[in-house]
């Protein structure tokens, strides 16, 4: 049953790939990256349920899930359905019907890395998988081919490389660690390197751990790695941000966390989760920094994406049952958050025709329904209740409160503090600050465009009202399984 599913959920995107560089029409197309995607979702979404502690292998152990792989995949497979609802109308405002199947292509081909990525059980596949993810979106990026997205798609290509590159010389340093107790030739999986960990040189598991977080972490956008992620989010088409942010950053993370579970085994004391705490930091402020003086409304959203990588850091740093599910629960509120977050961008840049923050006004009275929406999202985006990243941020900062970390929490606080009032202060300018021209309302968007935003918003709401008991357990257990209970 669940080998059936994972095959499914990878061949849908396949098939869409191949059926959108085959057709003609852009309308055949879309609809491909929409059925694709639609039983991508629905094969993700049972897949939690279906894994009860165990990890299951599948052909010839190269794809493994087990409940983390399992969250991670469902985070992205929502993603990439809302994003496609929400390409069919975004994109036909755009005029470039003709190029329309190579964006479907192109997108159902990262929709296929982004799911496939957290599923490889080789350490080193994994690495390949997270490389194609960047080699499909760099195409992406530069889709509207305007200067700024050709820069855009070469800076995150040179950057994101480089990261990829270290992150494959610690993969290096890992297996070479391993063969002094495996033998010149083993079987590199994640399992494998854990069970090898504790008879590991610790210095060379240190060093190979500092080189994959720096890689991995410069995927994920944690600062200072992160130079590639404002341009590359702010000049993709939105669509394509929403991805780039709610999906491709969290199956970059799983390695890192991967990797850490292997630092745990090997007891290499406190290094490890410090290092990624400290990331965490750096990132959360470098975001607080950037908010504040932010113009671009897309990069605003780059940057909110940074300082939400900081705080998934920070969880699985602080380790624990606590931080650990605080961590994940993060992903998926993160997930549906900033999708709605670049949806209501890409509609506001569309209808104001400009990227900049201070020339939009009245978004509340020329939108009533989209803005009220786009800023219910704002409020959740900054951590504020009732919405589900409250839930998440609150449960990690209780996991950081025991020594050596409480003096991260309160960082954490504060500048949390600071977020909220600095984005908040631009929605403000944006809702109440208006023209007697723009008290119109006039504007009607696509359905396609707008169901999307319910779908986002809805999800978000109720997991910050109710967190199931039954999914606490399911996160709690990950955190057992990766042995990142406090020392």
């Amino acid at each position: 049953m669940v080998g059936a599913l994972i095959l499914t959920l990878a061949a849908a995107p396949a098939l869409a790939v191949i059926g959108c560089m085959a057709a003609r029409r852009p309308r055949a197309a879309e609809a491909l990256n929409l059925i694709a995607s639609a039983v991508s979702f629905a094969c993700a979404m049972p897949l939690p349920f279906l894994i009860n502690g165990q990890q299951l292998q599948f052909w010839n152990d190269y794809i493994m899930i087990d409940r983390m792989s399992a969250w991670v995949v469902l985070c992205t497979s929502i993603v990439y359905f809302l994003a496609s609802i929400y390409a069919v109308g975004y994109m036909r405002l755009l005029n470039e019907d003709k190029r329309l199947c190579t964006f479907y292509a192109l997108f159902a081909g990262f929709g296929l890395t982004t799911l496939i990525g957290p599923l490889m059980n080789s350490v080193g596949i994994y690495w390949i998988a997270i490389e194609l993810t960047t080699l499909v979106s760099t195409f992406l990026i530069a889709f509207e081919r305007v200067a700024e997205s050709m820069e855009a798609a070469w800076k995150y290509i040179m950057v994101v490389s480089a990261g990829i590159s270290l992150a494959l010389l610690g993969t290096i340093l890992f297996y070479w660690g391993g063969s002094f107790v495996l033998g010149p030739s083993y079987k590199m999986t994640w399992a494998t390197l854990t069970d090898a960990a504790p008879q590991m040189n610790p210095a060379l598991l240190k060093l190979a751990f500092l080189l994959v977080l720096v890689g991995y972490g410069t995927k994920v956008g944690l600062a200072p790695m992160h130079s590639w992620l404002p341009d590359a989010h702010s000049e993709s088409p939105a669509p394509v941000s929403a991805m780039l942010s709610g999906a491709l950053l969290n199956t970059a993370m799983i390695g890192i966390v991967r990797f850490l579970g292997v630092t745990k085994a090997a007891n290499l004391g406190w290094l490890p989760q410090c290092t990624l705490v400290a990331f965490g930091i750096v990132s959360l402020f470098l975001g607080a920094l950037f908010i504040v003086r932010q113009q671009g409304i897309k990069r605003l959203m780059a940057y909110s994406s940074i300082e939400h990588m900081g705080v998934v850091a920070l969880g699985f740093g602080f380790g624990g049952a606590l931080g650990v599910a605080g961590a994940l629960y993060h992903m998926l509120n993160h997930s549906l958050n900033k999708s709605l977050m670049f949806f209501g961008a890409g509609i506001m840049m569309r209808a104001y025709g400009t990227k900049e923050i201070a020339l939009i006004h009245g978004v509340g009275c020329r939108f009533p329904t989209e803005g009220a929406l786009w800023l219910a999202g704002a409020i959740a985006i900054t951590g504020a209740p009732p919405f589900g990243l409250f839930l998440s941020e609150f449960t990690i900062m209780r996991a950081g409160l025991k020594p050596p970390f409480s003096w991260a929490v309160y960082v954490m606080a504060i500048l949390l503090i600071v977020i909220f009032i600095g984005f908040m202060n631009h929605f403000r300018a944006m809702y109440y600050q208006s023209t007697q021209s723009e008290e119109s309302k006039g504007d009607r968007l696509s359905g396609w465009c707008v169901a999307p935003m319910w779908l986002s918003l809805i999800p978000l709401l109720v997991l910050g009202l109710w967190w199931p008991t039954h999914v606490w357990d399911y996160l709690a257990s990950i955190a057992q399984s990766l042995n990142l209970e406090p020392q």
